[in-house]
């Protein structure tokens, strides 16, 4: 059983603020679903201990990420290795995080939430440094294996990290899943936008090694805090698998979504710095900065969205759907297509990347609550075992998209130049948004038609109803509005 972070109890499938709004407006529920019953706004000491450890683990990793971009390919060309093996160091990050992020998310219950994640940040801030040693290797074959070995050790940490904390938020905040990971999403942003210049200043500043080195015991640091501040939660193991999650409709389109928002992400990273250095001619220093736009929309709208889609969950999956459609357009502009016939410009550019962060998280924050919402729905047990395989999920969905985006991107850009790249990827985005559009008004229609098909069924006992209402004198029909919101809670 669950032994700490869950005081309620077990919570209805479908998600606990929605059954309460459904069970409030058909009068069977005992206060507003957003009273002071529902759950407290004031954070518990523990639940204070989750966000600073999942901020830290959040805000490391991607500054450990990011920090390779702005010298590491330098430094690789001149120990031997081609173009074409850098972006197979870095593509294969993507590639061990995809298949470690199932086995964790599997497995999580097993090994246990706080272990998993003290012991990935410890092996990712140990492998942080190792990365910052690798000048001294010998160069050719041996200094280009040590880059995978270090590189795909890092991934596996970075997945156990990540699933741990995924899982233990959710567990520590069920009813405001999404607020929080919007929140932690900026602390994300933080580490994907600092990176690069904190990495390039140090390694013009003190060389190769520092920037590796001192990162490195920074998340090494937050090792002991963690454990200390860190709570333990245990549960039973979970009897579906994976296969099980992802074979349910809903949840693959959702993770068919994650992957479009992934590969939009990496797709920017080898394409757009050489586009708009050979379109705009600006130095290299500004180039980050065309960056900055898209980081730094993400960052600021992604709590705004998580806590939108928590204090309107009815609103979660247009938000999904209508973020898709944007981003879409967002990437048909970028360059823009030819087929537009609009001027390229640097403002546009720059504009466009603003609207793509906030439509990405429209998106991207909606589909971790209604992946856990449907599998709740679906049979899945209340449990820190869901919880993990809904982590792995969306790591390992993550992570194809993060693999394909930049392979297929830099293929693309070299083929058929940036601006029909770019519009291809939009066409991706557009697919996935109209695909879940129209999932979601299929699944609406077909509760509506099984609930008038029970009305239809119960109608004979309509004037029945009526009858007893008159008899005892109901000033209301308050007793027949509980009975049909019965219904409607059945269905």
């Amino acid at each position: 059983m669950d032994s700490a972070g869950d005081p309620e109890g077990p919570r209805p499938p479908g998600g606990y603020r929605e059954q309460r709004e459904r069970m409030y407006l058909c009068g069977l529920g005992d206060g507003p679903p957003g009273g002071a019953r529902e759950t407290s706004r004031q954070l518990s000491r523990e639940q204070i201990f989750v966000l600073i450890s999942a901020a830290s683990i959040n805000l490391g990793s991607m500054m450990c990420y990011s920090i390779l971009g702005p010298f590491f390919p330098k430094e690789a060309e001149k120990k031997g290795a081609s173009n074409t093996v850098i972006g197979m160091i870095f593509g294969c990050y993507a590639l061990f995080n995809l298949l470690a992020s199932l086995v964790f998310g599997k497995y999580l219950v097993h090994i246990g939430a706080k272990f998993m994640f003290v012991a990935g940040m410890f092996v990712s801030g140990g492998v942080t440094v190792l990365f910052g040693v690798l000048d001294q290797v010998p160069e050719g074959p041996v200094f280009i294996a040590m880059c995978f070995l270090v590189r795909i050790i890092d991934a596996i940490s970075f997945a156990a990290a990540i699933t741990a904390s995924s899982s233990i938020l959710a567990k520590a905040f069920p009813n405001n899943v999404a607020t929080v990971m919007g929140s932690l999403e900026t602390f994300s942003g933080l580490g994907l936008v600092l990176g690069p210049p904190l990495g390039g200043f140090l390694y013009q500043s003190f060389g190769y090694e520092v920037p590796f080195i001192l990162l490195g015991c920074i998340v090494l640091l937050m090792v002991p805090l963690n454990m200390c501040i860190l709570p333990n939660y245990e549960s039973d193991p979970g009897k579906h698998s994976f296969w099980k999650l992802i074979i349910l409709p809903k949840v693959a389109f959702i993770s068919f979504v994650i992957t479009s928002l992934s590969s939009g992400f990496g797709f920017l990273d080898p394409t757009l710095s050489l586009f708009v250095l050979e379109k705009f001619n600006l130095p290299a220093g500004y180039v980050g900065l065309v960056f900055l736009g898209l980081a730094l929309s993400y960052t600021i709208s992604s709590p705004l969205v998580g806590l939108l889609s928590d204090e309107m969950p009815h609103l979660r999956k247009w938000l999904l759907v209508f973020g898709n459609l944007i981003t879409a357009g967002c990437y048909m502009l970028l360059g823009p297509a030819p087929f537009l016939h609009i001027k390229s410009q640097l403002w546009l550019l720059v504009l466009i990347l603003v609207i793509n962060g906030i439509s990405a998280a429209m998106s991207l924050i909606s589909t971790f609550p209604e992946i856990l919402s449907c599998a709740h729905e679906n049979g899945f047990e209340e449990g820190l075992s869901t919880v993990g395989l809904v982590s792995g999920l969306f790591g390992a969905m993550w992570s194809v998209g993060a693999f394909v985006g930049p392979t297929l991107g830099g293929f693309l850009y070299e083929k058929i130049g940036f601006e029909w790249a770019a519009a291809l990827q939009g066409l991706w985005a557009l697919t996935s948004g109209l695909v879940m559009g129209l999932f979601y008004l299929l699944e609406h229609s077909r509760r509506r038609r099984r609930y008038g098909q029970l009305l239809r069924f119960f109608s004979p006992f309509k004037s029945w109803l009526v009858g007893v209402e008159k008899r005892h004198h109901f000033t209301s029909i308050l007793p027949l509005w509980r009975f049909l919101g019965t219904l409607s809670l059945i269905t």
